[in-house]
């Protein structure tokens, strides 16, 4: 199994912020549904005012190759498309577990 951990800082007020992340979170847990080789989707919106980082996702896929099967499946580049414009920056890992 593999998992791949995305962590996004994004633009904007802290209202925009938040519902940006917001709406994101929700088409992110909508994804285990429409995608196969997704084992599960967890997601979380940042609510320490503190901290820089605004959304973080983890997601379980069977191997290497399903991380790549499902960042180009079309729904998953839907969701990704409702973050992009507003993405000051990106983090990620994957490893096995």
């Amino acid at each position: 199994m593999v998992k791949h951990i995305v962590t996004f800082k994004l633009k904007g007020t802290p209202e925009e912020r938040r519902d940006i992340a917001s709406r994101f979170a929700e088409a992110l847990l909508a994804l285990p549904a429409e995608i196969d080789c997704l084992e599960s989707m967890e997601v979380g919106v940042n609510e320490n005012p503190a901290e820089d980082w605004d959304v973080v996702l983890t997601a379980v896929v069977p191997t290497m190759a399903d991380v790549e099967t499902y960042a180009k499946h079309p729904a998953h580049v839907a969701a990704a498309a409702i973050v992009g414009p507003h993405k000051e920056s990106r983090a990620c890992v994957d490893y096995r577990f």
